[in-house]
């Protein structure tokens, strides 16, 4: 599906049309979580423990960088 990229005050957004809104389950006001994967970026519902996950992952990754480079050897 492509969307257009539009101006929202001094942002930019991307207007989701009715039909895709109705297959997410989604609702004005409903938060969206993005995250990049191999393939490009996830946009799904908004998952806290999700979001949680992900915040501890990338502050391991920080904090262990060293670490998990020679594990990658």
């Amino acid at each position: 599906m492509k969307l257009k990229i539009t101006t929202v005050g001094n942002s930019a957004g991307v207007i989701l049309p009715k039909e895709l809104l109705a297959r997410l389950r989604l609702e004005k006001g409903d938060e969206l979580y993005a995250f990049e994967t191999p393939d490009g970026i996830r946009l799904t519902t908004y998952d806290p423990e999700l979001a949680r996950q992900m915040e501890v992952a990338e502050q391991v990754m920080r904090e262990d960088r060293q670490v998990l480079h020679k594990l990658a050897q």
